[in-house]
């Protein structure tokens, strides 16, 4: 049993499935790609977490709330 953090471990998995398939082709913009992928759900969860609260989520993620607010315009989650 590994001692890696579950999430690590799915990213890690899931990462590699990508380069797999890529079969030699060279990644570009890995970092952005796994950014998106990961910031967006997660800036939703605690979002709904804090009931809306920009101020509480940006407590609960330790960011600034100015950056939540960049971070979820970014995203198209606000409404």
């Amino acid at each position: 049993m590994s001692n890696k953090n579950p999430i690590t471990e799915c990213i890690e998995t899931h990462l590699q499935g990508y380069l797999n398939d890529l079969k030699g082709t060279a990644p570009t913009n890995v970092y952005q790609m796994v950014l998106a992928v990961v910031e967006k759900p997660m800036l939703e969860l605690v979002m709904r977490h804090a009931k809306q609260n920009q101020s509480l989520a940006a407590q609960y993620l330790g960011i600034n709330r100015n950056t939540l607010h960049k971070k979820l315009v970014e995203h198209q989650l606000l409404k």
